[in-house]
């Protein structure tokens, strides 16, 4: 950090905005380099674009503005990934997700597949183990059978592998033209056993920030797949259910029984890591400092991004995890993780701090320092 006194400085008078230089910074605010002076907000807009569902600001504009007013109440504005409710004294994990992927065929899966795994891997995120799934289908006419049948193929294994049952659902088709092949939505229930806690909110400096492999290789495989790109080593999606990788970060034998060192698990899907670890920091109010060479991205992603002009920190994974964990229990945990298959690579990246809270920072391989901000719009549309 000494590095940089300049950005210090900066991020202290922003804290600050009586001084001189706060005041000034705040009426640079709201003047846009991009889109010059202008009254109206940059996130004011009249119709929705691509963006809006990026996982990044804009995202997050459309749910402080159009749906956490309308729907709010203490369990969804945690806004973590699955919302936890007690019913008949059971701890029950909730969620629902939407799977919009072009194309809905690609190296290490299918739109089906996704649609399994994600969902399993919302529920994991809080510890839960998934138990059922139902899955709404919105068909365009004109989808070739032998393409809804592998589909569907695709979802049978892929639940039968995460111990997951199917027990309702819907069928919707619309319009040659009005969709693009298949949609699926799926929503799933869990239990969470004993007084386990596991949310963004958990927190505090000090703790340490886990990565559980190579990341951006879901991103950048349909990617190259959308644009029929080829690179010199193939790339395939990481898709797969981190449930499994959750029990045995929990079995630790060194903690006793007591699982409270888990204090948060994210998978960093749109937006990948930097967006999401920008998400806990904000809901948490502690900043976060990461190590860019301790973060691994494989020759294949980092070529096919430099490319494109893309950042695997922004780019999502659908078979990865973040974890924040007490900093006593970090390498335990870390050796946990290494000996279950979804874990292999896993590697200490940073850790959680006092200092520019709401804020992601990051060590460059040169000695600087970064600021990782949220993605304004969207980096790869339909991603997953």
């Amino acid at each position: 950090m000494q590095e940089q006194p300049e950005l210090i400085t900066a991020m202290e008078e922003r804290q600050n905005p009586s001084s001189e230089l706060g005041q000034e910074m705040s009426v640079e605010a709201s003047v846009s380099p991009l889109f010059g002076s202008c009254p109206i907000p940059i996130f004011d807009h009249k119709q929705i674009v691509l963006g809006h569902g990026s996982g990044g600001k804009l995202t997050a504009e459309l749910i402080d503005k159009i749906f956490r007013p309308a729907f709010t109440n203490p369990i969804l504005d945690k806004l973590d990934d699955q919302a936890v409710v007690t019913i008949g004294g059971a701890r029950l994990a909730f969620t629902t997700d939407s799977f919009v992927v072009t194309p809905i065929f690609f190296p290490g899966g299918d739109i089906g597949r996704l649609a399994v795994h994600g969902t399993v891997n919302d529920l994991a995120m809080s510890g839960a183990r998934p138990l059922y799934l139902s899955a709404a289908f919105i068909l365009e006419e004109g989808l070739a059978v032998d393409d809804l049948r592998r589909v569907v193929e695709s979802m049978r294994a892929a639940a039968l592998q995460s111990g997951v049952q199917f027990v309702t659902g819907d069928t919707k088709v619309v319009n040659r033209g009005k969709g693009d092949q298949i949609f699926i939505t799926t929503t799933g229930i869990g239990v969470i056993e004993g007084d386990l806690n596991i949310s963004a909110e958990r927190a505090r400096p000090g703790d340490k920030i886990l990565l559980s492999g190579f990341i951006g290789d879901h991103g950048m495989t349909i990617m190259s797949q959308r644009e029929n790109l080829e690179f010199e080593s193939a790339i395939e999606s990481d898709c797969a259910s981190l449930h499994g990788l959750v029990a045995a970060m929990l079995a630790s034998p060194e903690a006793n029984g007591d699982r409270s060192f888990l204090h948060c698990l994210r998978d960093p899907t749109r937006g990948g890591v930097a967006t999401t670890l920008n998400e806990i920091a904000k809901t948490a109010g502690v900043g976060m400092l990461l190590r860019e060479q301790s973060i691994p991205v494989r020759e294949s992603v980092k070529g096919a991004c430099e490319v494109l002009g893309l950042d695997p920190l922004y780019v999502a994974n659908e078979g990865k995890l973040l974890a924040i964990v007490a900093p006593e229990m970090a390498e335990t945990v870390l050796l946990a993780m290494r000996s279950h298959e979804h874990g292999r690579d896993a590697v200490l990246i940073g850790e959680v701090v006092g200092e520019h809270p709401g804020m992601v920072l990051m060590k460059t391989e040169i000695g600087g320092t970064r600021v990782l901000d949220v993605m304004f719009g969207e980096q790869l549309p339909r991603i997953c």
